[in-house]
């Protein structure tokens, strides 16, 4: 399942690695186009008969959208893909194997990696703390030196190569078993887009599933390939929105409300200078 919006050139660059590179076993491909008006759905129905298309009226959001495409189908195991994203050979078939051997697994993801070949961070990490954020968003949490509190983004307790459970792992590749889905709920549509993973990941080990990294398992990820480099308004928005809703729904309620009143002016704070700083990152970036 995957949803699009404005991405012909990377769609058809994932759609040709879902056909070369199937599982070993029946699979449905369907995307779910968020009123692209570009030519991305058209390139879909003129180049891969093969997938299901829906078009949306209108952009409803990663969240909402994903939850169209999971409930059109029945297959026991659901595949969450980006459409920024390759997959190499047996990816595929070694991960629904994963599931298929672990019971206890709700979730399982891959490596993700680059096109240069680098490791990309957010293939696994931790659930966030206010520590942890704001160790990440100042640099910190991305040093080489940083510790486990501080480097949750990144869950650095688990190398790169080693396979385990983490906390959660990232949205752009997520296979998920269907009846742990039936059990907490599919993605929170209140999010637009970005942390609807994080919610869902959060569900899961909530109730007591397990989510599992498995480096032998590779797809490429060309980083921000459809939000762009540099986040518009909308995209800046719903991002710290998410932020926003992850924390008041999760943590906020077993929290001091001085404490909450501070993370939420943090959040505020940090996106009053990302729209700011926006148009002036923007403009270094096109030179």
């Amino acid at each position: 399942m995957i949803v699009s919006f404005r991405c012909e050139e990377l769609l058809r660059d994932c759609l040709l690695s879902l056909r070369d590179h199937p599982p070993d076993r029946p699979m449905a491909v369907h995307v779910v186009d968020n009123a692209s008006g570009d030519g991305t759905a058209e390139m879909v129905e003129r180049e891969f008969g093969e997938v299901r298309l829906t078009r949306n009226p209108t952009n409803i959001g990663f969240g909402a959208a994903s939850n169209l495409g999971i409930r059109a189908g029945d297959a026991p195991q659901v595949l969450v893909l980006n459409p920024d994203t390759r997959v190499t050979e047996g990816a595929l078939e070694s991960l629904c194997e994963l599931l298929d051997a672990r019971p206890e697994l709700g979730m399982a993801g891959p490596r993700l990696e680059r096109d240069d070949g680098s490791f990309d961070h957010a293939a696994k990490r931790s659930f966030p703390t206010a520590v942890g954020a704001l160790a990440h968003f100042t640099g910190l949490g991305r040093t080489a030196g940083a510790g486990s509190r501080l480097a949750q983004y990144r869950a650095p307790e688990l190398d790169e190569r080693q396979a385990g459970a983490v906390e959660a792992i990232n949205g752009a590749f997520m296979l998920i078993r269907r009846s742990a889905l039936d059990e907490v709920g599919l993605f929170d549509e209140g999010y637009w887009m970005y942390m609807e993973d994080l919610d869902l990941n959060y569900r899961l080990a909530r109730a007591g599933w397990i989510t599992f990294y498995e480096p032998a398992a590779t797809v490429i990820h060309v980083k921000a390939g459809t939000s762009g480099e540099v986040r518009n308004l909308r995209l800046n928005r719903a991002f710290h929105y998410g932020m926003y809703r992850f924390y008041r729904k999760h943590y906020a309620p077993e929290r001091n409300p001085l404490v909450n009143a501070a993370v939420y002016a943090g959040i505020a704070v940090k996106f009053a200078g990302s729209a700011l700083a926006a148009p002036f990152r923007r403009r270094l970036r096109t030179g």
